[in-house]
């Protein structure tokens, strides 16, 4: 598949889920309202779905939400495309998540084909843990992911950069990330929703954020990509693989490679425009066929660069949906 400039798509994020067990705050205002049952997409819709998009050349998912291990059928969901991974249709099968279910999950997702996972985790201070998340346990989240690695399972770590919060904890992360072979991603904020705080004040460039990894090791740049828009370095001598993800400070939409599914059914060309196609009215109103149709519109909107730099001096506004319904 090939967008209008000739971008070429064959990654889709799927959000499971809008509902989350955190509320970590640049992502939702502390009292959510999630949408209802009925607008979700079932456990079948979402499966015939990824299979009509799967025909049509994506070759890597990934599973995100909200947090898509609260979700009641979640194991069926990765079961079945993990046997997509299986047969040689997709290539590799990955979720985000913020590691409080790993515990409990770990197992069934290495069985299935999950072979990597993101966590979502911005420090390893106990008492920032909560503040950020609203009240989780940081020990919770530890034990998920070494019962992941020990599953066999590989972890990189997703640490969100925010302007005098949690820049101290850097080097901290840095150092447990490197000792327990977790490849760090550090990633600057988007102006996705009211989440109740001031976006331009918490925003910092990756670049400001990794300076005291800097001013302690060497970063090397390396060739490494993963499906995703990260670019990498190597941090010497501490032996850690570092990507750090700039849409604000270093756009990377030209390779721009995915297209994202809603909880509700919607495919969101890109993260930081509203155009977007309903495939759930479609299937539920017209049937499976109606995703081919529609696909070739998503390709047709899918814009050449996202908004976020002007949502964020507010020459534009800032999007109403929040990260949680799009998918992190």
């Amino acid at each position: 598949m090939q967008d209008g400039f000739g971008r070429k798509i064959d990654y889709l994020r799927i959000s499971v889920t809008d509902r989350c067990n955190f509320r970590c705050q640049y992502c939702m205002s502390e009292k959510m309202t999630f949408m209802p049952k009925s607008e979700l997409l079932t456990l079948e819709e979402i499966t015939l779905i990824a299979e009509r998009f799967i025909g049509h050349g994506i070759r890597k998912i990934r599973l995100t939400g909200g947090e898509p291990l609260v979700r009641r059928d979640m194991g069926d969901v990765i079961q079945r495309l993990g046997r997509k991974v299986q047969s040689g249709e997709l290539e590799e099968l990955t979720m985000t998540t913020n590691g409080s279910l790993l515990e409990e999950y770990a197992d069934h997702i290495a069985n299935h084909n999950v072979r990597r996972i993101n966590v979502s985790m911005d420090t390893l201070n106990p008492e920032r843990f909560r503040e950020i998340t609203r009240g989780a346990d940081i020990a919770q989240v530890l034990r998920g992911i070494d019962a992941a690695k020990n599953a066999g399972i590989r972890v990189k770590i997703n640490m969100v950069g925010l302007r005098d919060f949690n820049e101290t904890d850097l080097l901290p992360m840095a150092e447990y990330c490197a000792r327990e072979g977790h490849d760090l991603t550090v990633i600057e904020t988007m102006p996705l929703g009211d989440v109740g705080a001031d976006r331009k004040l918490e925003h910092i460039p990756a670049e400001e954020f990794i300076a005291p990894l800097t001013r302690e090791y060497d970063l090397e740049p390396v060739g490494y990509r993963s499906a995703g828009p990260a670019r990498y370095h190597m941090v010497r001598p501490l032996g850690l693989r570092l990507g750090t993800i700039t849409p604000l400070s270093q756009n990377f939409c030209d390779g721009c490679n995915r297209l994202r599914l809603t909880t509700d059914g919607k495919i969101f060309m890109c993260l930081g425009h509203n155009a977007h196609v309903d495939l759930r009215s479609a299937v539920r109103n017209e049937g499976i066929e109606a995703v081919d149709r529609l696909l070739q519109k998503a390709l047709k909107l899918k814009p050449l660069r996202h908004e976020f730099n002007a949502q964020l001096d507010g020459s534009a506004d800032i999007l109403e949906r929040h990260m949680n319904v799009t998918g992190g």
